[in-house]
């Protein structure tokens, strides 16, 4: 719903239950007139550096998801939240580590995780502390996790990479070819046009990049059409990426029998 992204909402919302009324709701986030403190209060917290980058960004995390100050797309922003502050921090400036993704595996103890932090009680209460600990465990194994198959994933590609220099052949240095070989990894489907702005080459020196690549089975040809539209692929990067994705929606990281992503329950009413 475009009109309504990244509005803070007027009126109440909640997860779970029925689209009439909260009462049977897992959760009823905070009232609209409490909005535009608690976010002051999270922007303070997330522009600064208290914390470390992975606490903060788990705190932050459950903070804004416990706000839920959007009519829809809460869940998105906070998990795009969680990236945005370990960027900032310098803890991962280059990539996007798929913590969210294990998080949405763990449906249940990510939920457990959440509900634990949301205390209600004194601040300086055992049952606060206990419960702030719960979810910053949980968070900080999905990212040790996350980044454990990320790690195993580049070295994937590393042998994907060798793979291509050898179905090739010599590749001059700095050449079309080789900057494309550096890109596919990131960007698996290209044009001639797109793979040109990427490498800084005219099309004319990419188009034959392309063929090169085409001809030594690096990229195949998605579609039929005209030569000026012919959309290529990386197909192997492709299947790394969605094994990787296998793994990381299975619990036990097992690719063979891993079960598809599952999404965390709770839209906002």
């Amino acid at each position: 719903m475009p009109h309504i992204g990244g509005v803070v909402r007027a009126a109440q919302n909640w997860i779970g239950g029925n689209s009439y009324n909260p009462c049977s709701a897992a959760f009823v986030p905070p009232p609209p007139e409490s909005l535009e403190a608690l976010l002051n209060d999270l922007l303070d917290y997330v522009n600064g550096d208290d914390h470390p980058a992975l606490v903060q960004a788990a705190i932050a995390h459950a903070q804004f998801e416990t706000i839920h100050p959007f009519a829809d797309g809460n869940g998105r922003t906070g998990r795009a939240l969680i990236h945005v502050i370990l960027r900032r921090r310098g803890l991962a400036p280059r990539f996007v580590p798929p913590i969210s993704l294990v998080l949405a595996t763990w449906a249940s103890d990510y939920i457990a995780g959440l509900t634990a932090f949301r205390h209600v009680g004194a601040p300086d209460s055992a049952a606060r502390s206990t419960g702030a600990s719960s979810w910053l465990r949980t968070f900080a194994t999905a990212a040790s996790r996350s980044c454990s198959d990320a790690e195993a994933y580049a070295t994937k590609i590393e042998a994907l990479d060798a793979r291509w220099r050898e179905q090739l052949g010599r590749v001059r240095a700095n050449s079309a070819v080789e900057l494309l070989l550096d890109v596919l990894p990131g960007v698996p489907v290209i044009t001639v046009e797109s793979a040109a702005q990427l490498i800084g080459r005219s099309e004319m020196r990419t188009g034959d990049a392309v063929n090169r690549l085409e001809a030594a089975g690096v990229l195949r040809q998605r579609n039929i059409g005209k030569q000026r539209y012919r959309v290529f692929e990386a197909a192997d990067v492709v299947e790394l990426f969605t094994g990787l994705e296998r793994a990381l929606a299975s619990p036990t990281g097992n690719t063979a029998t891993a079960p598809p992503t599952r999404r965390v329950p709770g839209r906002a009413k």
